[in-house]
């Protein structure tokens, strides 16, 4: 039954002595009053909120901004997270970031390789600079002076091989009819083209405007190709400086890059990798060094022509894993043959002892503190880093292998192993 409110006036709303009257407050709430408790005036005070906010966590002035934007934009509408064609059209996208992303690999593939190399030599050539930096010389100096070494050692190169390939070729051209004189007075030759008509077909064919027509692209391709390599042996000299110069500050910006919380560990692995790709290169170097003088003085007593040509053509094939040292004795013992047949023999009995005395004492003893793979995984490595790049795959291939073992020995079989 509802109780009728008293008359404006009236003393009924006021408290007696009969009535039931609150408990005391407690210490330092007087004067307060409890939110919904009833007032004197029999009133309800309502909860209190914040100006800021709005029950929901918003603030006023947020509020009226997006009241504002409301009414002047429209009402935003359900958000797309979850529908199907924002599914689909951020898959798209993905598809299409990745396949530009490889055709710009692709495109740049050349360049990569080039800064790959060159990253390579200067890693390779470092610990030359920090050997002459222990001795007193400033790293500045110390680069520019493994640099020009590096740079008479190509210039060298040249002046050996070039001249006398230009001089093989022009007496080639110049005693061709000689050759084909010698081969009309062989008998054997002289019974075939009484048959076959070799030689007036040879003879037709050389004066036809056939072959000049291919000797002279032929040209053109060749002048392309070594204009090609030229360029790309200065890109790779000028990048490998550059690179050397600022490998220090190139490895700590790499570092940096690390959380804090593990860069310290990877910056020890990192130093390793960086040591052993050194090592290795550099002990690549010191055995073809040995391989280019030791053919050198063999075949200087053996009186072998071309002999400083010869010696820098095996010191830089010797660089190529699992088959240089082979190509280069091939090439040397097929100019010895030329020469006479025992002197080509002499040549391979040469190369068979000395990639035995390579393998077995210069290699080990030089490689001893650089790379330590096993020999397995040195041959899969080569052969897979030839096939993907050729020659430059299975340069990089070992060191490559190198540091991959290091990281499996320190980082991963640790892991496995704790759980």
């Amino acid at each position: 039954m509802t109780r009728p409110h008293p008359p404006a006036g009236s003393s009924a709303g006021r408290p007696t002595s009969g009535d039931h009257t609150p408990a005391a407050a407690g210490p330092g709430t007087e004067g307060r009053a409890e939110p919904g408790a009833a007032t004197g005036s029999g009133e309800v005070l309502a909860v209190a909120h914040p100006a800021s906010d709005d029950g929901r966590g918003e603030p006023a002035a947020s509020r009226a901004r997006r009241g504002e934007a409301d009414a002047f934009f429209g009402r935003p509408g359900r958000a797309l997270t979850g529908h199907p064609f924002a599914f689909g059209f951020t898959a798209a996208l993905g598809v299409l970031s990745a396949w530009l992303l490889v055709q710009a690999l692709a495109a740049s593939a050349s360049v990569l390789i080039l800064i790959a190399v060159s990253l390579f030599l200067a890693i390779g050539l470092n610990p030359a600079v920090r050997w002459l930096e222990e001795r007193g010389m400033s790293r500045r100096w110390a680069i520019t002076a493994v640099f020009a070494a590096v740079i008479v050692f190509f210039v060298g190169f040249g002046v050996a091989v070039v001249p006398p390939l230009a001089t093989q070729s022009a007496d080639f051209f110049s005693q061709l009819p000689a050759y084909i004189g010698q081969l009309q007075n062989h008998p054997q030759i002289r019974a075939l083209d009484q048959q076959y008509q070799l030689l007036d077909r040879l003879q037709q064919y050389l004066l036809s405007g056939d072959l000049g027509r291919q000797v002279f692209g032929g040209l053109l391709g060749a002048a392309g190709v070594l204009v090609s390599a030229v360029f790309s042996a200065l890109t790779v000299l000028i990048l490998t400086l550059y690179l050397l110069a600022s490998l220090r500050s190139i490895t700590a910006l790499g570092y940096r890059l690390v959380p804090a919380t593990r860069r310290e560990r990877v910056r020890l692995l990192g130093d390793e990798v960086i040591k052993r790709i050194g090592g290795y290169v550099a002990g690549n170097l010191l055995i073809s060094l040995i391989a280019g003088v030791t053919t050198f003085v063999f075949l200087w007593i053996a009186d072998v022509p071309y002999a400083l040509a010869l010696s820098l053509m095996v010191a830089i094939t010797d660089l190529i894993p699992l088959v240089g040292a082979t190509i280069g004795a091939a090439v040397v013992t097929l100019v010895g043959l030329f020469v006479s047949v025992p002197t080509g023999i002499a040549c391979l009995i040469f190369f068979i002892v000395y990639q035995q005395i390579e393998n077995y004492l210069i290699a080990p003893r030089v490689m001893m503190s650089s790379v330590e793979v096993p020999a397995a995984a040195t041959v899969i490595a080569a052969l897979i880093g030839g096939t993907l790049l050729g020659v430059v795959g299975a340069l990089l291939a070992i060191p490559i292998a190198a540091a991959i073992q290091l990281v499996l020995h320190e980082v991963t079989l640790p892991r496995q192993d704790r759980h």
